[in-house]
């Protein structure tokens, strides 16, 4: 058995899971990016306040995570989840819905798209970084 370490190995484990934002409101975004960002597990990596710019990033860059807000500036985030499922990301990812728009109906829809975390913005926001913590925490094997 080799006892020597890999360093490459290390650095990637050890290294934050990077978090894909896609929220318009910069006051939420900023709370967010700052429960996120806490535990040193997790990092935000970018964010969108639109589907076509979060696609885009989806498109160029992997992530570990994407927090995806229903009711954005231009649109819906319902295309994100669309893409998401589509390119078969919506398994490899931790992927959650974080909305003021918690009724059933948008529920299912989610669902629908394979995201099984999905959060009412006015009462569960911290369940949301609790359950990033939670993959980010399984995910490093602390």
């Amino acid at each position: 058995m080799n006892s020597e370490s890999n360093p490459v190995a290390d650095q990637a484990r050890h290294a934050p899971l990077r978090v894909l934002l896609i929220e318009d409101s910069p006051l939420i975004r900023r709370s967010l990016v700052e429960a996120i960002d806490a535990s040193g597990l997790l990092k935000v990596a970018a964010y969108a306040d639109s589907a076509d710019q979060a696609i885009a990033l989806l498109s160029d860059e992997p992530f570990d995570a994407v927090i995806v807000d229903l009711q954005l500036k231009q649109g819906s985030g319902v295309p994100v989840l669309a893409y998401l499922q589509r390119e078969r990301l919506i398994d490899r990812v931790f992927a959650a819905v974080l909305t003021n728009h918690a009724l059933p109906a948008y529920r299912e829809r989610c669902e629908q798209y394979g995201v099984r975390h999905f959060y009412d913005k006015s009462f569960e926001f911290d369940r949301v970084i609790d359950a990033l913590h939670d993959y980010a925490s399984a995910r490093s094997g602390q």
